[in-house]
């Protein structure tokens, strides 16, 4: 399982977060999320952490007004 699949998971555990995870073809791992703020924050806590799979070199933040339109946290 990837860093991809963990982080679907760990946003599901959650709860209450949709968006998606994202390979980037430079190898980074792009993650969208959506729901309340306190949930995105425990998710950002959880990439930021010694706990995700692989390697994490850096994690960039950007707050935006939700856009809607995703079902569940998905892997792409």
């Amino acid at each position: 399982m990837g860093f991809r699949w963990f982080t679907r998971a760990n946003a599901l555990e959650i709860g209450g977060l949709t968006g998606f995870a994202l390979n980037l073809d430079d190898g980074r791992v792009q993650v969208v999320a959506e729901g309340p703020r306190e949930n995105c924050h425990r998710l950002l806590e959880w990439l930021r952490s010694a706990d995700t799979p692989g390697r994490v070199d850096g994690v960039t933040e950007i707050w935006d007004t939700p856009r809607g339109g995703y079902e569940t946290f998905a892997v792409r």
